[in-house]
């Protein structure tokens, strides 16, 4: 597997395919992607996976998190999250933080991240908030 820092429109068709497939192309696009750091996981020359941060000084924000469904419970979501963090930790981000969807609470928690808040809805899906700081 190779992870790898990817382009916006690399990503798009992933996030549009796996998270929001009923929506329009357009609905996964992000304000700040332009200036968002994109990883891409790749097996055998194929993107199947990909994460898109958004930096704010020592901040950092996940979202548009997604790995192709063929692809989806090998640990191919667990080694791009990893990198992303070793990254942002290099950075001197303190702060990292997710809309995580309800049913991936566990996922996340696996990182250290907590939940802050009440659970809440997008687009008809659940989520909460979850971070973790790194002092």
């Amino acid at each position: 597997m190779d992870i790898r820092k990817v382009t916006t429109a690399e990503v798009l068709p992933i996030r549009h395919l796996v998270l929001w497939p009923n929506k329009s192309p357009s609905f996964c696009e992000v304000e700040g992607d332009d200036s968002a750091t994109h990883y891409g996981a790749f097996i055998g020359g194929k993107l199947v996976c990909v994460a898109s941060v958004y930096n704010s000084g020592h901040e950092a924000r996940l979202r548009k998190f997604a790995t192709l469904p063929e692809y989806q419970g090998q640990g191919i979501g667990t080694k791009v999250i990893e990198k992303l963090v070793r990254d942002l930790k290099r950075e001197d981000v303190s702060y990292f933080w997710c809309d995580a969807r309800t049913s991936a609470l566990s996922f996340y928690q696996k990182f250290g991240l907590c939940v802050e808040g009440e659970e809440f809805h997008k687009s008809n899906v659940a989520y909460f908030k979850m971070s973790a700081s790194w002092v």
